[in-house]
């Protein structure tokens, strides 16, 4: 097909794509997405994005398809990439002419030929920056805009790159274009100042949207331009504008990107810097802090004036060493200049004014407690907020200066608490919120001014009278006591002094004031309050205290959570669309299931569906919810006093989660232990089949660690279930029986191979010999000279197994290979008696009443443990296994008992004159040993 009749195809299903009729619409995608791949169909694309006659609609559309092409064509190795004959005519097309008319298509064009530059420049396309450069120069007003709009995302997108060797490309194409980059972004500055005194509007308009593209180039050429920046330095000059221009908004952003040039600079070369610490200092601190900037700053020119403080106080860089001599000259020249320029005079004055201008509420902020209390207690001053927003950003520079200078600043603040002594005048709003802000800056220094207050003194003579006084108007200065109360209270703080102040907060829980009920809290209250409150942000904030509550008082929760046990439901359901508050109630709820232990199997019918949902990966709001779901799940069954069908069921979402082999595995092994332990026989049948097929899957490719803790599941299994955990991970078990014979290299996965053979040979001898018969076969050896090996690695492994229920264990297992008349359990028996012996060293201790030795390990009977407050009480899973462990060998076989028993039945199997020969095998150390431990049987 000729290029014209396929640019008409092409046009009529465009337009078609645009129209609002689905039954046009869908089929014209579906072509579409069809010729994606077809040569040819991105130049049809060029010319009808190109054509300025067509509509608008139709040739957006085109810019976009010719962008997602990029993407997924345009390199070498792409699958049905693009020709590099078209590709080559299809750069020379993008650049010919930059008098796109409409912005928002001319921004996408510049947009996509970054993408294109990004992949081939220079190499593939050495002409695009000198054409860029060239069209930037040129006379006509909209090409010369247009080159710089492409000029400014070609270069921002160069800019991002981050290998070694695209930096240094970037390096050299900014050593070569910063002098004109300097000059354009001068030349434009120039214009628009004369215009703006000219009073010409328009002209200054559009020289100041030059200004601010060139000022964008400029900003990424300094900051990724230069691994030296400082000694490629042009002046950069910072100009005062008449603010009541019509430009106003387009120039706040030209002076923000100045700032953002600076405290890039600043992060990115800090060394670079130095030469600038003074005038930036002098620049923010007199706009900011001095009468200069009064009606000319705005906050966000505010906000990064205050950033630009705070970054060069705290940068490390700039201080030197404990030890002078260490220190590097730059950051005793930077040192120098901050000591210079942060005198006494200028401190306090920033300190004075940080507290008594910008610490004070605002008309706006005083109205939203009123009209959105929610809104205003739950206001956002965490993560990077500082960056943006004035409050968050001027409590931290407090808190910055004043630990860095807090010799100068403690004086001036505690001046400033003196004078507000006693109770403030309701009438006198000014009074009012002066101690706000004088409260704030006490409770962000907490950890400073700790030598400095007295703070029980000041809770019992001040703060305390502060709390009683009920105005209406008095609710600012409660609501910051109790908050001031809660920074310091776990600086300094008496605990006789605690139920006094826990009797205040009951009284404000039943403030008049939403804020100040907000800043307070206890159980009931909470829940009401959790009940008042509508927004998200505080139902979270609520809920976080109410979890934090049940936490601390474990099991005494029981009687109080009637009501927030109906509450829970329904909130889960009124938030479908909030997933953070979900997971809020997901926390909630595992702190509830640990404080009513057994009694969570009555939430059953909110609960399960609840874990069903949250660990479900086809549902989208896993992706949120999934961590604390099955931290959820986990506790459920820890707390669960027995298996139910609906709970046996929700295991059905285990195997995709095992698929995913994530940062969760670790859970998801607990949850699997957690159903042995609860309900093996019903557990295993149903869902060890494909569980042993996930564990196979797994064991392919998974990190040592991760080898451990699946072959500890089968060991729970074995220990709990013998015979069916045997038939059931019957497939798993060849490979531990290799790992053992080879001699596996890592001793904890050796550790653990050993323990679960060891289980199986002690507890489920007819299974071992079928596996060793098995494993004859596929070594193709005899079945004598198999087991020979495996008792020879047995001992010759013996250290690497650590924990002492795994020794006694394999002392037991081997041991339960005698009496035996077979030549190479014989041959091995002083192997046999070495790590009998061995395992008797680790469990034998002295009875403290009847003073002779004794098997530590022994469990007669099941005690409830006495415990003391702080302890938590055990769960249902820490009697299950306690229960299990006095059925497991390890725990109700002495193994002093064992070893008699089984050597005498090996003497009387043998004979007297025979036995004596075997004995003599063993070394005469070990035989002295072992009848120490065996005397008075």
């Amino acid at each position: 097909m000729d290029m014209e009749s396929a640019s008409s195809v092409v046009l009529q299903a465009l337009t078609q794509a645009t129209s609002q009729d689905t039954a046009l619409l869908k089929p014209a995608e579906e072509q579409l997405r069809q010729w994606e791949t077809q040569p040819g169909f991105y130049s049809v694309l060029l010319n009808i994005f190109n054509n300025h006659m067509l509509d608008v609609n139709v040739r957006w559309l085109a810019v976009l398809y010719f962008k997602n092409g990029i993407d997924r064509y345009w390199r070498r190795v792409a699958p049905n990439a693009l020709s590099e004959d078209e590709k080559t005519s299809l750069r020379a097309g993008l650049i010919t002419n930059f008098n796109e008319p409409v912005n928002q298509i001319a921004t996408q064009i510049a947009v996509l030929i970054a993408k294109v530059a990004r992949l081939d420049c220079p190499r593939q396309w050495p002409e695009l920056i000198p054409i860029l450069l060239e069209s930037v120069k040129g006379q006509d007003g909209l090409q010369q805009h247009r080159a710089l709009l492409t000029f400014y995302h070609v270069t921002k997108t160069l800019a991002s790159k981050r290998l070694a060797q695209d930096k240094r490309l970037f390096q050299d194409l900014a050593s070569g274009i910063y002098s004109f980059a300097c000059s354009l972004w001068s030349h434009h500055t120039d214009c628009f100042l004369q215009q703006v005194l000219a009073v010409d509007q328009a002209h200054a308009l559009s020289s100041l949207e030059r200004t601010l593209l060139s000022l964008k180039v400029l900003r990424k050429l300094t900051v990724h331009g230069f691994q030296e920046p400082q000694q490629n330095m042009e002046v950069m000059v910072s100009r005062q504008v008449d603010p009541d221009s019509p430009c106003r908004e387009k120039l706040e952003k030209t002076i923000i990107l100045y700032t953002k040039v600076l405290l890039d600079f600043l992060e990115v070369h800090p060394c670079a810097f130095i030469p600038l610490i003074q005038r930036s200092l002098e620049f923010a601190v007199s706009y900011v802090f001095t009468a200069a900037g009064e009606g000319l700053v705005f906050e966000r020119f505010t906000v990064q004036c205050m950033n630009l403080i705070k970054t060069i106080v705290k940068n490390e860089a700039y201080k030197p060493c404990k030890n002078i001599e260490d220190s590097k000259p730059e950051s005793l020249e930077a040192h120098k200049i901050k000591t210079a320029f942060f005198t006494h005079p200028t401190l306090t004055e920033i300190g004075r004014r940080l507290v008594s201008h910008y610490f004070l509420l605002t008309k706006e902020e005083l109205a939203m407690w009123e009209e959105d209390p929610e809104g205003f207690a739950v206001e956002e001053t965490g993560g990077d907020s500082w960056k943006y927003s004035l409050r968050p950003c001027t409590e931290v520079l407090f808190l910055d200066i004043f630990h860095n200078y807090s010799q100068t600043l403690t004086p001036v603040l505690l001046e400033m608490v003196l004078n507000l002594q006693g109770p403030s005048n309701v009438e006198d709003p000014v009074q009012l919120l002066m101690k706000d802000a004088v409260y704030n800056a006490v409770g962000l220094a907490a950890y400073e001014l700790f030598d400095n207050i007295d703070f029980d003194q000041w809770f019992n003579n001040q703060l305390l009278g502060e709390l009683q006084v009920s105005h209406h108007r008095y609710k600012l200065i409660r609501r910051r006591v109790i908050w001031l109360i809660g920074q310091w209270i776990s600086v300094k703080f008496k605990s006789e002094l605690r139920p006094l102040l826990y009797e205040v907060i009951l009284n404000l829980m039943q403030d008049p004031d939403l804020v100040v009920r907000i800043e307070t809290s206890i159980f009931s209250l909470l829940f009401q309050l959790l009940q008042q409150v509508t927004e998200c942000d505080t139902k979270m904030q609520v809920l976080h205290v109410i979890s934090c509550v049940i936490e601390r008082v474990n099991i005494q929760i029981r009687p109080y959570v009637g009501c927030l046990v109906q509450y829970l439901p329904l909130l889960w359901k009124q938030s479908e669309e909030h997933n953070m508050l979900r997971c809020a109630i997901l926390t909630t709820l595992v702190h509830l299931v640990q404080g009513l232990g057994a009694e969570s199997k009555n939430l059953y019918l909110f609960l399960l569906p609840v874990i069903q949902l949250s660990t479900d990966v086809s549902q989208p709001p896993h992706v949120y919810l999934l961590e604390d779901g099955l931290e959820l799940w986990l506790v459920t069954l820890e707390n669960s006093p027995a298996i139910t069908p609906e709970l046996l069921r929700i295991f059905q979402n285990m195997s995709a989660l095992l698929e995913m082999s994530s940062e969760n595995l670790r859970t998801c092994f607990q949850i699997v232990n957690a159903y042995i332990y609860l309900s093996a026989t019903d557990f295993l049948q149903n869902y060890a089949e494909g569980l042993c097929r996930s564990f196979c899957n797994l064991l392919k490719d998974i990190t040592n660690e991760g080898q451990v803790q699946v072959l500890k599941v089968v060991e729970v299994a074995l220990k709990v279930s013998p015979v069916l955990g045997a038939h059931m991970f019957q497939p798993l078990l060849p490979s531990v029986f290799r790992g053992i014979v080879d001699g596996e290299r890592y001793p904890v996965v050796m550790s653990t191979y050993l323990g679960i053979m060891g289980r199986v040979l002690l507890q489920n001898a007819s299974f071992f010999s079928s596996l060793l018969t098995q494993m004859a076969s596929e070594y193709n050896q005899e079945i004598g000279q198999l087991l020979g090996g495996v008792i020879e690695m047995w001992v010759d492994r013996m250290d690497n197994i650590t924990q002492p229920e795994r020794r006694k264990l394999s002392s037991l297992a081997l041991l339960s290979l005698l009496p035996s008349d077979n030549s190479v359990v014989q041959e091995k028996f002083c192997g046999i008696i070495n790590i009998c012996v061995e395992a008797l060293h680790d469990v034998m201790t002295e009875d403290s009443d009847t003073g002779t030795l004794k098997d530590c390990m022994l469990m007669s009977h099941f005690e409830e443990p006495k415990l003391t407050d702080d302890e938590e009480p055990p769960t249902e899973q820490d009697k299950r296994k306690k229960l299990l462990a006095l059925e497991d060998p390890v725990h109700s076989v002495s193994l002093q008992q064992y070893v008699y028993e089984k050597l005498k039945a090996q003497q009387a199997l043998m004979g007297d004159q025979g036995f004596g020969a075997l004995m003599e095998t063993v070394d005469t150390e070990i035989v002295r040993q072992l009848q120490e431990f065996l005397q008075g049987l």
